[in-house]
């Protein structure tokens, strides 16, 4: 119904859209107003071909400007590109191109996981309740967080793939800094994106810190 709508260049009724999919009028109302609160479409009341009759005006639909793109698994090709225009844009006279993409993925990170922490204010963010302050982010992203232990996160899905596929070495230096740096903005200790690379998976985890000999972390609270 959604692409007949785009397609028809003119707003459309229950009743044409219903007819567009094979469906009872009712099926379609339930549908075109969801797809209203999600913002793809709009409505509103207008008599069909301007001509006034004694009653109720039907309900009409139209596309609104949204876009919207559906990857299963999610991709998120639009966010490595606004990363690499940054770099772009933002390229110093002593960095090449690859250098400037890592510094600028790490910059955007931190920024985010700076923001993330000053919404929620969660206090001292050990390991374990780091992991869980970094889930909701890497499940937005699309990189299908699994907890295997208290303290270690694997990423069952590559937001960026297949391009991270191209370019292994530019895109994955570029995930594991953006993951080191919302771990640093979001001021998480005990905790670092690892490379580790796993065919159809994220080329980083999140792991444990490797501690030093004499290194005892404080107990959370």
């Amino acid at each position: 119904m959604f692409l007949f709508i785009r397609r028809a260049g003119r707003a459309v009724t229950r009743d044409e859209a219903a007819a567009s999919v094979g469906i009872s009028r009712k099926l379609a109302a339930f549908h075109l107003d969801k797809l209203v609160d999600a913002g793809l479409l709009r409505a509103r009341y207008e008599t069909p071909g301007g001509i006034r009759k004694v009653g109720r005006q039907p309900k009409v639909y139209e596309p609104t400007d949204a876009q919207i793109t559906v990857n299963i698994p999610d991709r998120r090709h639009e966010f490595l590109a606004d990363v690499l225009l940054d770099a772009v844009l933002t390229e110093g006279t002593d960095e090449n191109a690859a250098q400037a993409a890592v510094r600028t993925a790490e910059q955007r990170g931190r920024e985010m996981g700076e923001r993330a922490r000053e919404e929620t204010r969660p206090g001292r963010l050990g390991p374990e309740r780091g992991l869980t302050a970094c889930e909701r982010l890497l499940d937005e992203y699309g990189y299908e967080p699994v907890r295997e232990t208290p303290t270690q996160l694997r990423l069952r899905n590559c937001p960026f793939h297949p391009l991270a596929a191209k370019a292994p070495d530019l895109v994955c230096g570029m995930n594991q800094a953006f993951l080191s740096g919302y771990l640093s903005g979001l001021e998480v200790s005990g905790v670092q994106a690892v490379l580790a690379p796993e065919p159809g998976e994220c080329c980083v985890r999140l792991c444990p810190n490797a501690p030093d000999h004499d290194e005892r972390m404080a107990p959370e609270r």
